[in-house]
């Protein structure tokens, strides 16, 4: 099993390493397009929901990031400081009231690009897996 890691102040310019990481888990695990494409996308999102919503944007607060490959998937886990939220809770952003709605699809977007999305800790650690084939 591979593992690859780091940690971030809650700073949304640090999305920028974000990319790089993920850009360097595509060359180390050998990702095609489709699920680099997929992984990006869904890693992005939630290291900006960690920082924002998670983090509240305090930059003394961390966002970690952490990636495992083994065989046959790749899982990342997003974790921060923050108090948590009841996932259960979200509005649904296909809702027709919510629909015109500037923010609120991140969680919906990201469900659907990864095949497992997992809540742990309160919301304070989200874990993404991605099957390999």
């Amino acid at each position: 099993m591979k593992n690859i890691s780091i940690q971030i102040p809650s700073m949304v310019e640090n999305i920028r390493i974000v990319e790089s990481f993920v850009d360097n888990a595509k060359e180390v695990y050998s990702l095609t397009d489709d699920l680099y494409g997929n992984i990006m996308i869904a890693v992005i999102e939630s290291v900006n929901n960690a920082i924002i919503h998670g983090n509240k944007l305090d930059k003394d607060k961390l966002v970690s990031l952490n990636a495992n490959l083994s065989d046959e998937q790749i899982v990342f886990n997003i974790s921060d400081e923050g108090a948590g939220f009841d996932h259960h809770e979200l509005p649904d952003p296909t809702a027709p009231e919510n629909i015109e709605n500037v923010g609120g699809r991140g969680i919906f977007l990201i469900k659907h690009l990864a095949d497992e999305v997992d809540f742990q800790q309160e919301g304070r650690n989200l874990q993404l897996t991605f099957y390999l084939s």
